[in-house]
């Protein structure tokens, strides 16, 4: 049974050596990234939305920053060659289990668009996981002059509405969510955030944090059973 989940973000500027530059600008988010996974029991279960989903990736398997500018090798278990096709959830999610020294049993690559009904039948169907259930989603692209796509000023109350949702572990919340509005703000972690609340509670939040460099919506959260 899944007893505690943590919510985390999945960009490449988690790894300092693709961020030299703003390593010290990032820190707070890699700091409460690898303090949220490092709560959690193992081995992962890990969900992400994203391409090529539906997806499987398990180890043995081992992947490289390359295509992100930097050759940082990293593996999910094992000792196989580096993949370099590897998707970024895949590689985050091996850069994360290297630090928190966690052992890691999938990374399950959903597709963004997931409708609610499939993302609670996901939840529920991992819930008997013996696991931790590492939630891996990215809010809005669209806070500011700074991001990467046009300031949009929906990102601030949306964001700030999931950080509450995340806060409270509402997870009915978390399924009221207004799936267009999120893929006009290019809020792909909307899908993975709708499974973890398909994972039957009840749950409370014992911490949750958001961030915001460079225009870019991060949710930091660790939920567990009370």
């Amino acid at each position: 049974m899944i007893t505690r989940a943590a919510v985390v973000p999945h960009p490449p500027l988690l790894v300092p050596e693709l961020v030299a530059g703003a390593a010290a600008e990032t820190e707070p988010v890699r700091a409460a990234t690898l303090a949220a996974a490092g709560k959690l029991p193992g081995p992962w279960v890990v969900v992400a939305a994203g391409s090529p989903g539906p997806a499987t990736f398990a180890p043995p398997l081992s992947g490289t920053f390359l295509g992100y500018g930097v050759d940082v090798p990293v593996s999910l278990g094992g000792d196989l060659p580096p993949d370099a096709r590897l998707p970024l959830p895949v590689l985050i999610t091996a850069w994360l289990r290297e630090r928190c020294a966690a052992e890691v049993s999938r990374v399950e690559i959903i597709p963004p668009d997931l409708p609610v009904s499939d993302c609670v039948s996901f939840g529920r169907e991992l819930a008997a996981e013996d696991a931790g259930l590492l939630v891996l989603g990215d809010g809005s692209t669209r806070h500011g002059p700074r991001s990467p796509g046009s300031d949009d000023p929906r990102s601030g109350p949306f964001d700030s509405s999931v950080h509450a949702l995340l806060a409270a572990a509402d997870a009915d919340g978390l399924l009221d969510l207004d799936l267009e509005l999120a893929r006009e703000l290019g809020a792909q972690g909307r899908a993975a955030w709708q499974v973890l609340a398909g994972v039957p509670g009840p749950w409370r939040c014992s911490g949750a944090e958001f961030f915001a460099p460079f225009g870019v919506g991060y949710h930091v959260a660790v939920w567990e059973r009370p």
